[in-house]
């Protein structure tokens, strides 16, 4: 054996340690990114949303995701999108068809979770929906997105927002 294939009990060769396994946030942020991707398929082409779940199960890496969280998105928002539409639309400063097609899709998930998941925190969903706008969208998008959708919490959200502030 030449020196570099020896070991010796000075110098164990090194241990592989186990890839830590994501926690829940993170599983819920990769299911929100993952959301966006197949939510604006859906706006661009119209497809089945059935369809574009199984591409999206069948075609991406979901192992570091919440599958159940992602299918609720998925589902959730194009079932909505006219109710989601209509709790934002007046905050805007444009119409709906002068949205970028990302900022539409990041909000109508940022309504989604603030009108229906009241067990996410209304700063975790403006928070989370400020990265997708970040990574996804247009250079200054994600402070569109953080006012509109700031605003909607105000509205939405008032109790939770007014415990925060006596709190």
């Amino acid at each position: 054996m030449s020196e570099v294939e020896t070991t010796n009990d000075q110098n164990p060769a090194p241990k592989k340690r186990k890839a830590k396994k994501p926690s829940r946030s993170q599983m819920r942020s990769a299911s929100r990114r993952l959301a966006l991707q197949a939510i604006y398929q859906w706006q661009m082409n119209h497809s089945s949303v059935n369809e574009i779940e199984t591409q999206f199960t069948l075609d991406q890496d979901m192992s570091d995701c919440d599958k159940a969280y992602f299918r609720e998105l998925l589902q959730g928002v194009t079932s909505r999108a006219k109710k989601l539409d209509d709790l934002f639309e007046e905050l805007l400063d444009r119409s709906l068809s002068e949205l970028d097609s990302i900022e539409l899709a990041v909000m109508r998930i940022g309504a989604f979770e603030l009108s229906e998941r009241l067990d996410v925190p209304y700063r975790v969903v403006i928070n989370e929906s400020v990265e997708l706008a970040k990574g996804f969208g247009a250079t200054e998008s994600h402070k569109y997105v953080n006012g509109i959708l700031d605003k909607l919490a105000q509205r939405v959200r008032r109790e939770e927002i007014a415990a925060r502030r006596n709190s």
